[in-house]
C-alpha cells in the first residue's frame, strides 16, 4: 500500500509538472509579423526566427520572456564584454539600497546584474552620480525613459515587474542588513 501511495504521489508530482510547463508556453511572434521587418522582404528567408534563438534559453515570465542572467550565469550566451580590445571593463558585485520608495518596498540596485553587460561608464555619471542620494530617481522619469528607464522597459525586464526592483520590505532584516552600506 506504501509503495502504491508513493507512486500515486511521483506520478501527481510529475503531472502538475508537466501541466505547469503546457500552461507556460512562450511564444514569440514570427520576424513577419512582429511589425517591425518587412513581411515582403526575401531577407527574411535568411534570419533566425525568434522562437528558434530564443527557446533554448532560460524562461522569464515577462519582457521578452527569456531570462538573461541566468543564461549569462549558465553559459547559455557569451556576450562580447567590450567592442574594442583595449577597453577595460569593470565589473561590480555591491548592491545599493534605495530608500527614496514613498510607500512601496525599498529598492536594491545590483551592481552585478548591469555591470555583466555594461561598464559603469554606461551608466556614471551622464545617467546616475556616483556619490550615494547624488541622483534624483522616480517613477515619473523612469516611466519617461529616463534614469532606469533607459533600459527597463526598452532592452531589460519591463516596468511591470514591480517586486523585482521593490523588493525589500520596509522594517525587514534584508533593510537591516544595508544600514551600514552605502545608503541613497
Amino acid at each position: 500500500m506504501r509503495v502504491r501511495r508513493a507512486l500515486v504521489a511521483v506520478l501527481v508530482a510529475v503531472a502538475a509538472a508537466a501541466s505547469a510547463q503546457v500552461a507556460y508556453k512562450r511564444a514569440w511572434p514570427t520576424l513577419a509579423a512582429d511589425g517591425l521587418h518587412d513581411p515582403a522582404s526575401p531577407a527574411l528567408a535568411i534570419l533566425q526566427e525568434p522562437s528558434e534563438a530564443l527557446s533554448a534559453l532560460p524562461p522569464d515570465f515577462a519582457g521578452n520572456l527569456v531570462n538573461w542572467m541566468a543564461s549569462l550565469d549558465g553559459g547559455y550566451i557569451k556576450p562580447r564584454s567590450t567592442v574594442l580590445a583595449d577597453t577595460r571593463v569593470t565589473l561590480r558585485s555591491t548592491d545599493v539600497l534605495l530608500k527614496r520608495t514613498g510607500e512601496l518596498p525599498l529598492v536594491v540596485f545590483p551592481h552585478r546584474q548591469h555591470t555583466a553587460w555594461l561598464d559603469c561608464t554606461n551608466c556614471h555619471d551622464q545617467l546616475f552620480q556616483q556619490k550615494a542620494g547624488g541622483t534624483m530617481i522616480n517613477m515619473f522619469l523612469i516611466l519617461q525613459g529616463e534614469k532606469c528607464g533607459v533600459c527597463h522597459g526598452a532592452v531589460a525586464f519591463p516596468l511591470t515587474e514591480c517586486a523585482r526592483c521593490h523588493s525589500v520590505a520596509r522594517g525587514s532584516d534584508a533593510e537591516k542588513t544595508f544600514r551600514n552600506l552605502v545608503r541613497e
